[in-house]
């Protein structure tokens, strides 16, 4: 017996020191994307302009890097205060930590090089080296233009700087190593041309991360069909947000033209149009559809083509469920 429960004893500990030392592998050796890139983005008006579009319209760099007003439909951004950062993401919708959107006006970033702010957006990897959590959605702008990214960089310098300061966002255990392995170097390639819709609707489907929300989620792993809707989100007031089905089924996509679908976003692009009030139990989404009402009805278009050469997948959803 009592050799049994030595031998019990020295696997115990080597299991120990085994998952000691992973842990410590993972903590000093991981993320391992390689060094910032030796960059400097040159801010031309043409870059600029295309960054522009990009951090409002597609990306939403302005809308996640904000603070959302829930009292609203759609919860829009308070104006001014795109970019400065704050919102929280957290245990209350079901995340597993406190993640805060940082700052990234000058204010939040002057100091970062252009080849740091590179490796962020498309390897999520801080200068000091350790790892965003993939809210941010580096796992998709790791495969676009790098000329977009680098867009988007020049259109950031030219912000004015907004003095915010917010808390560090911390991450659960195990979590907080699990993140450390997800980062990986980018795929970068050149946008599909134009002309091909397919391509190059699913290139705007994938930057604007119409995937991620649209998609059902379950233990941190995506189930369904890509697009397939159900993904669920809570408000603020306990309410429940299921993302719509955006294949061609009837259930979805399927009762939408593409001129109809265009429509459904410009809608909001109406400079008159006044969101109304939302009382607590109210119906509201979130999507931000005034960001995404800024897209050219060329690129709406191509997102149409995209999704409707999807498989179609029966899939009703019910997107809001009022707290009890």
């Amino acid at each position: 017996m009592k050799k049994l429960l030595k031998i019990l004893l020295i696997i115990v500990a080597g299991l120990i020191l085994t998952a000691g030392l992973g842990a410590t592998y993972i903590r000093l050796a991981l993320p391992n994307v390689g060094p910032p890139p030796e960059i400097e983005v040159d801010i031309t008006p043409e870059r600029v302009e295309r960054g522009k579009y990009l951090a409002w319209n597609v990306m939403l760099c302005a809308e996640c890097h904000g603070k959302r007003d829930f009292s609203i439909l759609t919860a829009p951004t308070y104006p001014g205060s795109e970019f400065a950062g704050g919102e929280v993401f957290d245990h209350s919708v079901g995340l597993p930590g406190v993640f805060v959107a940082p700052n990234i006006t000058p204010y939040g970033i002057g100091d970062w090089t252009d080849g740091e702010l590179f490796r962020l957006i498309t390897t999520g990897v801080k200068p000091d080296g350790n790892p965003v959590f993939p809210i941010m959605p580096y796992h998709n702008y790791r495969k676009l233009d790098p000329e977009d990214i680098k867009s988007v960089i020049a259109y950031l310098r030219t912000l004015e700087p907004i003095e915010l300061d917010h808390p560090a966002s911390k991450a659960d255990f195990p979590v907080n190593f699990i993140m450390r392995t997800l980062p990986k170097p980018p795929e970068l390639k050149p946008a599909p041309d134009r002309s091909d819709l397919i391509a190059y609707g699913k290139y705007l489907f994938d930057a604007a991360v119409c995937g991620d929300c649209h998609t059902k989620l379950e233990g941190g792993q995506f189930i369904d069909p890509i697009a397939g809707g159900g993904r669920e989100f809570t408000l603020p007031d306990g309410s429940l947000v299921r993302s719509p089905n955006l294949t061609p089924h009837l259930t979805g996509l399927g009762k939408f033209s593409r001129e109809s679908f265009i429509a459904r976003f410009k809608m909001y692009a109406d400079s008159s149009l006044v969101l109304p009030m939302v009382e607590p139990g109210d119906f509201q989404t979130i999507m931000p559809w005034k960001f995404y009402a800024g897209m050219t009805e060329e690129d709406l278009g191509a997102i149409y083509e995209y999704l409707n050469s999807l498989e179609p997948y029966d899939h009703a959803v019910e997107t809001f469920v009022a707290f009890q």
